[in-house]
């Protein structure tokens, strides 16, 4: 019998569960994920997938159902009640906040009396990233990626130029499909230079269609000049003054299951064997160049990780708090059955007789039900309910506790009653762990997105897009708005005596306001219109001198 391995990397968290960690390899167990034992993944995914899996197991209360499949037969029983999806929804709350706006600095000062082009360019640009997250469903599909990236570690993002509608679309992928081709060299922080997008499709017996393998590769690569082994160099829109060497390649094939070799990799699945797919206009998806110096593909990652590509799930260290809730809940379960229906003993109780086996029938108890004991006949009931609340609290601790290392606090979770909270100072102490998750995850988080938003207006650009301009990228950025509710009235006095007293600008107020939650779209828009406002209340000259003769 081999002796199992201290195995620590990324998802070691989870090497507790023998269905993550065999006592042998140290590979996931079958019965967890099957598609992870294809013989076309990388090594080094197979672990993450197999953590994907038991994580969206928690997700969706089968848990239990999972560790039965692998050899725990008790875990069938398990009661599950959706506790590790409200940790996850109430993160994911609270790292979007409650809007999403994006930014472009400079762009506040175009209404300003004397701004520069520079302030009416960056005014501009922020309209059409504006415009295009709204004809695009940005904050859906980022609830939808960031959920993933919540539970699962990690998320991915698509953008590609779309002709026919004019504009740049965005999609989602599972992390699970996401496999980038990593220098053992490079920093693991690096923006790598080939990527993979693959999946595994079913056989379908019913129309005839066997086991296949799709991957969708994008690669950054020399220009083809087609002149030997010159190098060719193309002008790109966003940075027409340098001439780049570099591109990037797109393809799409399918591959049998049944043509791959043993030990043959996704990074290594032979050309010759490929069916590569095709575009609507025939263009065969071939190293197709897309025309542009980066890879459409962002990865985001859930946590800042020193030496790590890929993310960790906010489940990561409540996973066994997690696993003794649910234990803890089903035992509960049990005691409240016998509470509720306790265990009743009889002594000196004459029982009916079956007339057809001969033998007594059960007792049944239920209300009204009367039982004739002979002399010296008692009845004993077992009470449980002692116990069951001894399991209440429990289920109560164990849950605080997991908030606690979580670092959701109660009252982020709604489970405080406001009468327990001593001060407003207090709940601030309390809501610490909080903000500085909030901002960990934010902060992994602010390069990605305004990676996304460069990307989008260099697509853009090279699409040739209607009103979207060439020349350098200008810096935009997504801004969350605030993750917990604010004092809106003390905010609003504080910004009329701020901007009273001349302490800081009417730029500056409205902002705070605009963070507070207050419905202002746009900041410089509001400024022109209170501008305009308080000038056309204030006295002219003419009517003060009326207002001077007559006195």
């Amino acid at each position: 019998m081999g002796l199992r391995t201290f195995l620590t990397d990324a998802w070691s968290w989870l090497n507790y569960k023998p269905a993550m960690a065999s006592a042998l390899d140290g590979r996931p167990h079958r019965a967890l994920a099957p598609e992870v034992q294809a013989s076309w993944l990388p090594d080094d995914a197979v672990r993450r997938l197999a953590a994907y899996k038991l994580l969206a197991a928690y997700d969706s209360n089968q848990a239990g159902e999972l560790a039965a499949l692998t050899g725990n037969e008790a875990a069938a029983e398990r009661r599950e009640f959706g506790d590790p999806s409200v940790l996850v929804d109430t993160a994911l709350a609270h790292l979007l906040g409650k809007t999403q706006q994006i930014l472009v600095p400079g762009a506040e000062h175009a209404g300003d009396e004397g701004a520069g082009p520079e302030a009416v360019a960056a005014a501009e640009m922020q309209q059409r990233l504006r415009d295009w997250a709204e004809a695009e469903l940005l904050p859906l599909r980022m609830q939808a990626a960031e959920r993933k990236a919540v539970l699962l570690g990690d998320a991915v993002y698509l953008l590609a130029w779309d002709p026919a509608k004019g504009r740049v679309t965005l999609r989602t992928y599972d992390p699970g499909f996401y496999f980038p081709v990593l220098d053992d060299d490079a920093d693991p922080g690096d923006y790598p230079r080939r990527v993979h997008l693959a999946w595994e499709v079913p056989e379908d017996a019913r129309r005839g269609i066997k086991a296949r393998v799709r991957r969708i590769t994008f690669e950054l690569g020399p220009i083809a000049s087609g002149l030997g082994h010159r190098e060719a160099m193309r002008r790109y829109p966003w940075a027409p003054e340098r001439p780049s060497p570099t591109t990037c390649y797109l393809s799409d094939a399918e591959w049998s299951v049944d043509d791959l070799r043993h030990g043959q990799t996704l990074d290594e699945l032979s050309l010759d064997k490929a069916d590569f797919r095709t575009r609507p206009d025939g263009q065969v998806l071939d190293r197709l160049d897309l025309m542009i110096d980066f890879i459409p593909v962002l990865h985001v990652s859930n946590t800042v990780a020193d030496g790590e590509h890929f993310g960790q799930s906010m489940l990561a260290k409540v996973m066994q708090a997690l696993d003794e809730l649910a234990e803890t809940d089903t035992d509960s379960a049990r005691a409240s059955a016998t509470t509720g229906a306790p265990i009743i003993g009889l002594a000196g109780a004459r029982a009916e007789v079956d007339r057809v086996t001969g033998r007594p029938k059960p007792l049944a108890v239920q209300p009204g039900t009367i039982f004739q004991l002979a002399d010296g006949g008692r009845m004993d009931v077992l009470d449980t309910s002692s116990q069951l609340a001894e399991l209440r609290a429990r289920v109560e601790e164990i849950r605080d506790r997991a908030a606690v290392n979580a670092r959701l606090p109660a009252v982020s979770l709604g489970t405080v009653d406001p009468s327990d909270v001593p001060s407003g100072y207090a709940l601030q102490i309390s809501l610490g762990p909080l903000d500085s998750m909030v901002d960990s995850m934010r902060l992994a988080r602010a390069h990605k997105y305004a990676l996304l938003l460069k990307m989008v207006q260099r697509l853009h650009q090279a699409g040739r897009a209607e009103g979207w301009p060439i020349g350098p990228t200008l810096p935009a950025r997504l801004v969350f708005g605030p993750h917990m509710p604010t004092d809106r009235q003390a905010i609003l006095d504080e910004v009329v005596k701020g901007v009273g007293a001349g302490v800081f600008s009417l730029e500056t107020g409205i902002r705070m306001l605009q963070d507070a939650g207050y419905p202002i779209e746009d900041a410089r828009e509001e400024v022109v219109r209170i501008t305009a406002r308080t000038a056309a209340a204030s006295p002219g000259p003419a009517e003060r001198d009326r207002s001077s003769s007559a006195s």
